[in-house]
């Protein structure tokens, strides 16, 4: 490709909209272009990217025995309503109603579309397993697009499907996929880590996401470093140390706290440790008030909480709610003397002895409470959140974080959908049986994104070489002298027999534009061809991973960019 020809218009200064390093750079360097909030055009540089990834993941996903299909964007209501998810999925569910007023939506992702495909299809355990992927638009209509490709509306995803006869054959369906994503992220040239994850809306019974690390990542993960323990934030677990403490109950006293409403106020005024009290959160969980109990230096994990409920809806109570149901306001609320109301506990809540909480009064706490003598509770669950430098559930190490983008996440449905949508075949005696799902996604965009979020310097994007838009670029330093642009041009014609992805940078710009160009693209490889190209038979290469320069002869040019491009 000739640069003159080619439709990649580079900005110099920072769009003002861009808030992340890939938003900013995909932008300047002429890859993508917004339509309407979380809406983009990929420009051809970038569809470049996109496709390479995207070969990547058909290869492995071939070769893991998958077969790729396309299935309908627009999903009529019944499916989902049948399913279970119409209301589930909530406002992010984009939908939309045909001229006779019937209700669709646009496929945020294809469980339904799929399993109604596969039920009316498969009838008999030796047409399975059954692996099914596809690479295609989707839409999510997000409350707030944002970070470009990270949060959008519209976006390109690979989703895959497997069909299993039964547990077994899920786990090695899992196994499959698990291996296939290390094999994909490992070829596009990202640093990569493996998570045990939430399920979130799709549901199952199991999930690991790939987060490519990365310190403007919007997700945390928990990790450790001495085992193979690593988990999202949203459901990462710690070790809980049953040790009895060596402490005797003493006589429950209620105190005077006058304006104490935070942990922080109340553990200052009494002069305890913050691990010595008791924070009681009131939650409406859909139409059910609950309250929920958890150390007062801990933090509640709503994500944890949400599905432990299992509820659709989950949010802090309002003051009058609070007010109605316990008679206090918040600050001072506890779970000494409450009837009729759910309680649940984080596990570390029947360890505590001696625990200051709320008197259910206002400016007043209870000193010397002691779960089991002082309140009941029905229900203990881990539902806090893990932080680092706390003890690893695996090896008690202690545990790191680090921040991430996800990229892919596999799940094990199990039966979630099979179930509700009738999706069964007959067994070896004649028996109908549900068919084991498991469902694999990879976000196309995101994974571009966050290479560059991984890579990337004060100068532009550095691409690694497997998904780089062009290998290589040449550029003379003076478009007015014929005998460099001569001996530019068989270079890069050269390259090309040789299979080399190359751009001539043949355009009437000083060297100053077409370097900072090079570099803002983040072409892995720049030769230049300079006075010395003709005087001494010797090109400038740069390798734009690493800034080093290295003057190669014009004979050895080619072999030299070959080795550097293994």
């Amino acid at each position: 490709m000739k640069a003159s020809q080619m439709f990649a218009p580079t900005l110099r200064e920072v769009p003002a909209e861009a808030e992340i390093v890939s938003h900013q750079l995909l932008m300047r360097a002429g890859m993508i272009r917004k339509t309407a909030a979380g809406v983009y055009t990929y420009m051809p540089l970038a569809w470049r990217v996109m496709k390479k990834i995207m070969d990547i993941i058909r290869e492995e996903m071939d070769a893991a025995g998958c077969q790729e299909l396309m299935l309908p964007i627009v999903h009529p209501a019944e499916l989902w309503q049948q399913s279970g998810r119409w209301q589930v999925y909530g406002d992010e569910l984009w939908r939309l109603h045909d001229r006779h007023g019937r209700d669709f939506c646009l496929g945020p992702t294809h469980e339904e579309v799929i399993t109604d495909l596969v039920g009316g299809e498969i009838k008999s355990y030796k047409q399975l397993p059954l692996r099914l992927y596809q690479i295609q638009n989707k839409y999510r209509d997000e409350r707030r697009p944002r970070f470009g490709l990270m949060r959008g509306r519209e976006f390109i995803m690979k989703d895959m499907y497997s069909f299993d006869r039964d547990l077994a054959g899920l786990d090695e369906s899992y196994r499959l996929m698990y291996q296939a994503y290390w094999n994909i992220f490992t070829r596009c040239g990202l640093g990569f880590r493996p998570v045990v994850a939430d399920n979130g809306a799709i549901g199952g019974d199991a999930s690991h996401e790939f987060m490519v690390l990365a310190e403007s990542g919007e997700a945390e993960i928990i990790y450790c470093s001495a085992c193979s323990y690593a988990a999202s934030v949203e459901i990462a677990r710690t070790y809980l140390d049953e040790t009895p403490k060596d402490e005797a109950p003493g006589e429950r006293e209620e105190v005077y706290t006058p304006d104490c409403k935070t942990i922080d106020d109340l553990a200052g005024f009494l002069r305890i440790s913050p691990e010595k009290t008791l924070k009681a959160l009131c939650y409406q969980a859909d139409d059910q008030f609950v309250l929920v109990l958890i150390r007062g230096d801990r933090k509640v994990n709503e994500i944890k909480l949400k599905n432990r409920l299992d509820c659709i809806s989950l949010e802090m109570a309002a003051d009058e709610q609070i007010q109605k149901h316990l008679g206090t306001a918040a600050g001072f609320v506890g779970p000494v003397g409450v009837k009729n109301i759910r309680i649940v506990a984080d596990r570390e809540v029947p360890l505590l002895v001696n625990a200051v909480c709320g008197a259910n009064k206002k400016d007043y706490h209870l000193m010397n409470v002691n779960p089991g003598r002082d309140f009941t509770i029905a229900e203990t669950w881990d539902i806090r959140l893990a932080e680092a430098g706390e003890a690893c559930p695996q090896c008690r190490e202690k545990l790191l974080s680090a921040r991430g983008v996800e990229v892919g996440q596999i799940f094990k449905l199990g039966t979630k959908y099979s179930k509700s949508m009738g999706a069964k075949y007959l067994d070896e005696n004649g028996k109908e049986q549900l068919m084991v799902m498991g469902c694999y996604g990879i976000g196309v965009g995101r994974t571009m994104a966050a290479a560059i979020e991984q890579n990337h310097d004060g100068d532009g994007i550095i691409w690694p070489v497997s998904i780089a838009p062009y290998h290589v670029v040449v550029v003379p330093v003076s478009d007015r002298e014929t005998d460099q642009m001569a001996a530019a041009e068989k270079i890069y014609q050269d390259l090309l027999v040789l299979g080399v992805e190359a751009v001539f940078d043949d355009r009437k710009e000083r060297p100053g534009v077409k370097f900072k160009d090079a570099d803002l693209i983040g072409y892995p490889l720049r030769i230049t061809v300079g006075a010395k190209a003709l005087a001494e038979g010797k090109v400038e290469v740069k390798i734009r991973a690493t800034g080093e320069v290295q003057h190669v002869d014009l004979e050895n040019v080619l072999s030299f960019i070959q080795d550097r491009l293994k």
